[in-house]
């Protein structure tokens, strides 16, 4: 299966903000962003460089496909099928991206980052309504209980992912039970509840060019 192999924190930096790759490491002062907050390579302490209107785009869709952990392909196909759905475009792209498993898994802390909770997804630790799926980006539907496996459960890795998460406290569309490890995937998420870093527009005009 393909997969970005780039280091998680030259995404990061690139991007000039924390894209939150590397679990508990991002919310420490050992994040990368802290201690070098320009682009990686040998012209990144170079300021004074402004983008064109498309490199803005462009930008701004490598960003959020970082953010989410997916290709170039799969970005395209749920772009598509955000313009086929009623409403505007972005909004509709952000909560397909929100509602993909692997996203859904994350915000209830079944793993530090999306990564983890991805690979916990392919590893068979993940229940949909009782039944185990292991495909990441799985649509979860507003009603859904997502829950981990008793194998899943027992891994470090995993408490120590749902404890920080309970800590930092759960997203308004979800609701989680961290000590069961059990979650209800209550509503797909308005505009106001994600991240304002975002821009999603600039995606749209990109692929409207």
């Amino acid at each position: 299966m393909a997969r970005n192999l780039d280091a998680k924190c030259r995404q990061c930096r690139r991007e000039g903000e924390k894209l939150f790759l590397k679990a508990e490491k991002c919310f420490t002062d050992k994040c990368s962003i802290e201690r070098r907050a320009y682009a990686p390579g040998q012209h990144g302490q170079k300021s004074g460089q402004r983008l064109s209107g498309y490199g803005q785009q462009l930008r701004e869709k490598q960003k959020i496909r970082r953010i989410y952990g997916i290709l170039e392909r799969q970005f395209r196909k749920g772009f598509a099928e955000a313009e086929r759905k009623k409403g505007q475009t972005g909004e509709n792209l952000l909560q397909l991206l929100e509602s993909r498993l692997d996203a859904v898994a994350y915000r209830m802390g079944f793993g530090g980052s999306r990564a983890e909770a991805r690979q916990v997804v392919r590893h068979n630790g993940v229940l949909v309504n009782g039944k185990r799926v292991n495909i990441p980006s799985y649509s979860v539907r507003p009603g859904d209980v997502i829950q981990l496996t008793d194998a899943a459960k027992a891994h470090l890795r995993t408490k120590a992912a749902l404890e920080a998460a309970d800590s930092r406290g759960f997203p308004e569309w979800i609701e989680v039970n961290a000590k069961e490890a059990r979650g209800v995937f209550k509503a797909l998420p308005a505009r106001e509840e994600l991240s304002s870093s975002m821009n999603e527009g600039l995606v749209v005009e990109l692929y409207s060019r």
